[in-house]
């Protein structure tokens, strides 16, 4: 097949075409934008490519090296080919068999592809699963996540409710602001007992913050002037995500997490599509934290698969 595909590497001066591919995809986001990915692109040995049909840019795919492989991205959450309506299914077969040939020619011998869920989509936009099948992909790693849809939303379990009237009879308060060093010393404190810290630092958060104040939201549960949980939200226009949760000891007592959840989820993003947990699994998928999903479901989320595919593209059978 040809249908004009050409692969150019991104450099700085395609920024403002890479952003507006983003801007103009069904299922691309804030993620994916280059004010959100530079913040963090000295960690990253960055070999992002714009994709371009007849001379117009139609997709991009961000991705790092790292040795031999290809990971699209691995300093996002899940990364993908991002492209938009107008891209048909035959350009994205073609895309992917273009995207083997040329990371092959650098010396790359596999690609591990974040697939991005459904969920993020503001269109279907599953021919890149498609691709991968057709190129003999295997799938090496699945998530769990956790969802509510919230125009059919599942009632609140009984353990959730309770705790959210614990908490409202113990005089505490939500509210949404700029406190990202306060949220980030007890998100600190509360991962660090699992000897983990968070992906950000607290500089890259406020960093982050100031360029997306529409798009990265703090809400905090107060007694007083006390923080006892905070929420980090990326809003995505039709899904709200918890980026980061936490709670103090004391926090737990009274369910002041789940007082700001309950609150989000039944106010402050009562009108989008979805409500997102995100994972309750680890170890590529293999163990899941069934204490942690247990109190996500018990809002109404349900599964969603986030999965990973590894595509050998050193084998020689005309890729």
């Amino acid at each position: 097949m040809d249908n004009g595909i050409e692969i150019n590497p991104y450099v700085s001066t395609s920024r403002q075409e890479w952003d507006q591919v983003v801007k103009e995809s069904k299922n691309g986001n804030f993620l994916h934008l280059r004010d959100y990915m530079d913040y963090h692109a000295h960690r990253f040995d960055e070999c992002s490519v714009v994709i371009s049909r007849k001379g117009r840019p139609i997709a991009i795919f961000p991705c790092n090296r790292v040795s031999d492989q290809v990971i699209s991205h691995g300093g996002l959450t899940y990364g993908g080919l991002i492209y938009g309506t107008d891209v048909r299914a035959v350009y994205v077969l073609e895309i992917f068999q273009q995207l083997a040939r040329y990371y092959k020619q650098t010396g790359v011998k596999s690609l591990l592809y974040k697939a991005i869920p459904h969920v993020f989509h503001s269109y279907p936009a599953e021919e890149d699963i498609y691709a991968l099948f057709r190129l003999n992909a295997k799938m090496y790693r699945r998530d769990m996540s956790t969802v509510i849809q919230m125009d059919n939303r599942l009632k609140i379990s009984v353990e959730r409710r309770q705790s959210v009237k614990k908490a409202e009879k113990n005089g505490v308060e939500v509210q949404e602001g700029v406190f990202v060093e306060s949220f980030y010393q007890l998100l600190t404190q509360v991962i660090g007992k699992f000897g983990t810290k968070p992906v950000h630092s607290v500089d890259e958060l406020q960093l982050l913050q100031g360029r997306f104040p529409n798009s990265i939201r703090l809400f905090g549960a107060f007694k007083g002037e006390q923080l006892l949980a905070g929420a980090l939200i990326y809003d995505f226009g039709h899904v709200a995500h918890t980026q980061y949760l936490a709670s103090s000891d004391e926090g737990r007592k009274i369910g002041a997490l789940d007082f700001i959840l309950a609150h989000l989820i039944e106010n402050v993003f009562s009108a989008r599509r979805y409500f997102s947990f995100g994972i309750s699994t680890e170890h590529d998928g293999q163990y899941l934290n069934e204490g942690l999903i247990f109190q996500k479901e018990g809002f109404g989320g349900r599964g969603v698969a986030h999965d990973f595919y590894e595509l050998d593209i050193n084998r020689d059978d005309g890729v």
